[in-house]
């Protein structure tokens, strides 16, 4: 059996400085495809949320839980939440200018998540070795200061931005074709070294 990587940094690991043409602190970081699930403001069920830049290597985020997030009654599906974990530390990618993807995300429930609540996410980056970027969250009801509902923590790994492209289909590259700046997060001198 093969083991399970850990998205806790190892020892050494060093947390990246922000690249120099990463998005200003305070601001919004855009939706990569105006039909994601987690971040699109066109998918008509979707989380809608929404990320800003922090101070370092770090963002915090929001989304209204809905009665299309439900999984029991009047309470978020964890799967959902852990979808929007998912979106707010990837987002963290930005900071550092390179496409990612998620290798291994850990989600803790500590709290019940009710529709009509407001989740506000901060998430940072925690580490990185090579190709290797950790990062955590926390989740709190009604808003930052709230009680800590949901924390998280990811393992992505930097992937060259073919792997999105090749995979992606008409609507996307049309998109981004319509938007090149949803492609600017990532340096074209950037190279991907295993």
């Amino acid at each position: 059996m093969s083991r399970i990587p850990s998205t806790t940094p190892p020892e050494g690991a060093i947390v990246p400085p922000r690249h120099p043409k990463a998005p200003e602190s305070g601001s919004k970081i855009p939706s990569h495809f105006g039909h994601c699930f987690g971040c699109g403001e066109l998918h008509p069920t979707g989380l809608h949320l929404v990320a800003h830049v922090g101070a370092a290597q770090d963002l915090t985020a929001v989304f209204t839980v809905t009665e299309n997030h439900q999984g029991a009654p009047g309470l978020a599906h964890g799967g959902l939440l852990s979808l929007a974990f998912d979106e707010a530390l990837g987002k963290l990618m930005w900071l550092i200018r390179s496409p990612a993807v998620t290798a291994r995300l850990e989600t803790d429930f500590l709290l019940p998540v009710p529709i009509g609540t407001q989740l506000h996410i901060r998430a940072e980056i925690t580490g990185q070795v090579n190709r290797k970027v950790y990062t955590s969250a926390e989740g709190h009801l009604g808003s930052l200061d709230g009680p800590v509902a949901v924390r998280a923590s990811a393992l992505f790994v930097i992937v060259p931005m073919k792997h999105f492209m090749e995979n992606a289909p008409k609507a996307y590259l049309d998109h981004v074709t319509a938007h090149p700046e949803l492609l600017a997060f990532v340096d074209p001198d950037f190279e991907i070294n295993p």
